[in-house]
């Protein structure tokens, strides 16, 4: 498995019902501007002089991972709030959820990207059924070797799998943190830059609760996997080989025929000579 032969890894208990932010989270930025409240809230501020994020302390290769986010309220036309995964260097990879806002009223879209090896522009676009500023809604991450699965609230929105054998690379050998921020990207984030920030409605808050994460940590040491002699069971974890059910593929197709606004995979101005392989498995 690539770089995991240089590491060790250990399972987080699937039994914790939250972490503790100020065990698992870093503020990495924003002079103040994120806070972490109690341990179980961490909340993010953006205003006309800086934005700010925040880091896992952990690295992750492979890991099925909550957080629950309620989005900036009312005219967030111009913020993004950024939630993913992310490696380091020229050729990283990153999963990544983003939050466009927009204005009073009108609904955010969800923006989902996979890179690889430094590539992306793998891009699809939802809106949701719910307003996300109303209340706390669980975001998940679960990657592994198979496939990667974006969710809200339980239901697959987005499945990204394993291409390999048509030569598209796939996530799979470099150790990922967890990021988030809330900045100003007026310049694009809603209607292509149209609408821009109100800075009169500052400052914008998105907050952040029950991040549970039955994953796979890495850190430096001896040779080892995440099902071997030092996972807490001694055997793989059942989300390392999970797949899409009948009834989740059902929901996934829900998901994407209603709320979906946005697929690379259908973007034959983009790709004039053909999609990308991966779009066409089945």
């Amino acid at each position: 498995m690539g770089l995991l032969y240089l590491v060790v890894i250990f399972l987080i208990s699937s039994s914790l019902v939250s972490a503790n932010f100020y065990d698992e989270f870093d503020i990495t930025w924003g002079d103040g501007r994120g806070k972490i409240i109690n341990g179980d809230v961490l909340t993010l501020s953006l205003d006309k002089s800086s934005g700010s994020g925040f880091e896992s302390r952990n690295e992750y290769m492979f890991g099925k991972i909550d957080m629950q986010l309620k989005l900036v309220p009312g005219n967030s036309a111009g913020t993004v709030t950024a939630y993913y995964l992310s490696s380091k260097g020229s050729n990283w990879d990153e999963i990544d959820f983003e939050f466009l806002g927009n204005l009073s009223g009108d609904p955010y879209i969800l923006h989902t990207n996979v890179f690889s090896q430094g590539k992306g522009n793998r891009e699809q676009q939802f809106y949701l059924w719910f307003d996300p500023t109303a209340d706390f809604h669980t975001y998940s991450i679960l990657w592994n070797p198979k496939h990667i699965v974006f969710s809200v609230d339980g239901t697959p929105i987005r499945e990204f799998k394993n291409a390999e054998s048509l030569g598209v690379p796939f996530p799979k050998d470099q150790p990922m943190r967890i990021h988030s921020s809330l900045w100003n990207a007026d310049d694009w984030a809603t209607r292509g830059g149209l609408v821009k920030t109100d800075w009169s409605q500052a400052p914008f808050t998105a907050s952040y609760r029950n991040f549970k994460a039955d994953a796979c940590v890495v850190t430096s040491g001896n040779k080892s996997s995440c099902g071997g002699s030092s996972s807490s069971s001694g055997s793989s974890p059942a989300w390392l080989s999970e797949e899409l059910d009948n009834t989740k593929q059902e929901r996934l197709r829900w998901a994407q025929k209603n709320y979906m606004i946005y697929n690379y995979c259908s973007d034959s101005k983009r790709f004039p000579q053909g999609f990308p392989p991966e779009c066409n498995m089945a």
